[in-house]
């Protein structure tokens, strides 16, 4: 199996990836094991910011690498929180979790007659460091921001993400339905189809 390096320590992302990608004979490593400190992630958009995380991690150690950068993006604020999901109510000063995230986000779209939205997920897979062909899977998962929280599942901004075919918000699906529909479920496929091509 080739051994990749995962750019992140998030121990549900690893399980998930693996699971995915050992179909390609890849296993998965995170970067904590083999020393790695996280890279700066300074830029406005997915993709920038997971190949910078995917090349930072190649370098250290030498070996092939894959980084994911993923949120939600609201139409009626021209795509935020985007990129600063995780920490979009600190950067308006207020406290860095999930709770405070969904208050500032409900708080920003209080006028807002549009509250279309979609979770993004992109994927960036380097055979080294410099790799001239990095390959670049993206997902995305439509929906509707609802005001009322629903659901126990999930995490970040699920319990107020609607989807209107399933009647339910993220957060009131199954781990095994999320992890199946997902942005990142449907990033993942299409990088494992990517991989596949590329093989000999």
């Amino acid at each position: 199996m080739t051994k990749v390096v995962l750019a992140s320590n998030n121990a549900g992302k690893l399980r998930e990836f693996s699971a995915i990608l050992a179909q390609a004979d890849i296993s998965m490593v995170p970067q904590g094991e083999l020393g790695v400190a996280e890279a700066d992630e300074p830029y406005a958009t997915f993709v920038e910011n997971a190949l910078a995380k995917a090349r930072h991690a190649s370098r250290q150690t030498g070996l092939p690498a894959l980084a994911d950068d993923s949120g939600l993006c609201v139409h009626a604020l021209g795509g935020a929180p985007g990129v600063f999901s995780a920490r979009y109510a600190s950067l308006a000063g207020g406290e860095k979790s999930d709770a405070a995230n969904n208050r500032h986000l409900l708080a920003q779209l209080a006028e807002a007659e549009d509250r279309s939205a979609c979770y993004v997920a992109v994927l960036v897979y380097v055979e080294s460091a410099d790799d001239p062909r990095p390959i670049i899977a993206e997902g995305s998962w439509d929906g509707i921001i609802v005001d009322e929280a629903r659901g126990g599942n999930g995490f970040g901004y699920d319990p107020h993400f609607h989807l209107p075919a399933l009647g339910k918000t993220v957060a009131e699906l199954s781990p095994d339905q999320k992890n199946a529909l997902s942005h990142r479920a449907q990033a993942l496929t299409a990088l494992l189809q990517a991989l596949r091509s590329r093989q000999p």
